[in-house]
């Protein structure tokens, strides 16, 4: 009977504890579940943003720094690149989008409605929405490759590169046809020290290295009449109308004899919208004119295929980025310094 008394009493003590002990314990525990969460609330907020202008859908949408730079990445360089030569582009990608936030580098005119960046590659960088880019995928691949560009940028996070301690322009090209420009030779003036032609290794593994392109000689023509109306050409002989002045020291055109007047290279290629001034025009089929790039892009800055090329001979992505951005370092960005900028903009 005493032992049946003592298992009575022994179930009573257990229901008091769990029924009230218990409960008492995870409502006075509730302060400190609310502390452990403080810190997590102060890491969200301590999380960069950054205000793109979509330009296809005329929206300004406001996305977290580190989401942004993936989606840069996922639309500017192959996935299947080395992983270090995807850490490169993502780091420049951050760098671009830091100097935009801390307004480093303004657009001379406000085509981005407010925002730090816009997704037209012709102005900033190309970028892409996640569910977009992976759609593009093959299904099969997609969650693979999606999860290396994510490693890409978490394996770099916060890093940025600076000159003098200060965030770079961080200007990069498709391929720089085994040698880059110096930002001067392409926009007249504009002197970068960390922005200098260098060696390209690798370009020439782009599928696009060299490209022919057959031109109608009255498309060209046309082209360079509806910009200099007045010119004087012999276009009986269009050919002897085209004299190449002065070579960059990347090897491209910087100077052009077009007819009677004088043009800089980036001029006949924009008129022309070819793929690099580093070209050379000859004769083609009867009325018309082959001219042949070397290269695609603007030339200034990284190559990405000569990235690729450094990453799979062993380069790290602080090797390839030391060595298209002359004189630079690597370190992570001032969060604070971000946040002070962002908390302004938004009047807190």
């Amino acid at each position: 009977m005493g032992i049946t008394m003592r298992k009575i009493i022994y179930y009573i003590l257990i229901m008091i504890i769990v029924m009230i002990v218990l409960p008492m314990i995870i409502v006075g525990g509730g302060n400190t579940v609310i502390e452990e969460v403080k810190p997590k609330e102060k890491a969200e907020k301590e999380d960069i943003k950054i205000k793109v202008y979509i330009k296809d859908q005329d929206k300004v949408e406001e996305m977290l720094l580190e989401d942004y730079v993936k989606e840069v990445v996922a639309a500017e360089m192959p996935v299947e690149f080395e992983i270090e030569a995807l850490k490169a582009q993502a780091v420049a990608a951050r760098t671009f989008g830091v100097s935009r936030i801390m307004n480093l580098y303004p657009a001379k005119e406000d085509i981005h409605k407010g925002a730090h960046v816009c997704t037209d590659s012709t102005h900033c960088q190309a970028w892409m929405d996640k569910s977009d880019r992976i759609k593009k995928w093959n299904s099969v691949s997609a969650d693979r490759n999606w999860e290396k560009i994510e490693n890409a940028v978490k394996e770099t996070k916060d890093i940025i590169i600076l000159y003098d301690n200060k965030p770079i322009n961080p200007l990069f090209h498709a391929n720089g046809g085994g040698r880059t420009e110096n930002c001067e030779d392409v926009w007249e003036g504009v002197e970068v020290p960390y922005l200098k032609s260098v060696n390209s290794d690798g370009d020439e593994e782009d599928p696009g290295y060299k490209v022919v392109t057959a031109f109608k000689e009255e498309d060209i023509i046309d082209s360079i009449k509806s910009e200099y109306p007045d010119i004087l050409l012999n276009e009986d002989d269009l050919l002897s109308n085209f004299s190449v002045l002065e070579l960059s020291d990347g090897g491209r055109v910087k100077k052009i004899k077009v007819g009677n007047i004088e043009l800089k290279g980036t001029d006949l290629r924009k008129l022309l919208s070819l793929r690099s001034t580093n070209f050379k025009i000859e004769k083609g089929k009867d009325n018309e004119l082959n001219i042949t790039t070397i290269g695609y892009g603007h030339g200034v800055g990284m190559s990405q295929y000569g990235a690729n090329y450094l990453a799979k001979n062993g380069g790290t992505f602080e090797e390839i980025l030391k060595h298209y951005y002359k004189g630079v370092t690597l370190a992570p960005f001032n969060k604070d310094d971000l946040l002070n900028k962002t908390d302004n903009e938004t009047g807190q």
